[in-house]
């Protein structure tokens, strides 16, 4: 059971870490575009810290923060 939690661990990491790489790409962003994505990374992070590494933590927290994040910016 340690290995499995050890991948979901690194797999929460690598989710949030391809997220942070994808928002420096955010010049060409439109304000709400750039708060979707910056409220999907922040909860991705989010996500996985409040499960423990989980990546199905990640992966929710990312979809529920893009969601905030793109509501915010109407």
């Amino acid at each position: 059971m340690h290995t499995l939690s050890s991948i979901q661990r690194n797999a929460a990491r690598v989710i949030a870490i391809s997220v942070l790489i994808y928002l420096t790409g955010c010049a060409g962003m439109s304000e709400r575009e750039k708060s979707t994505a910056i409220g999907a990374g922040a909860g991705a992070i989010g996500g996985s810290i409040l499960t423990g590494g989980s990546a199905a933590g990640a992966i929710g927290g990312a979809a529920i923060g893009g969601v905030i994040g793109h509501e915010i910016k109407k």
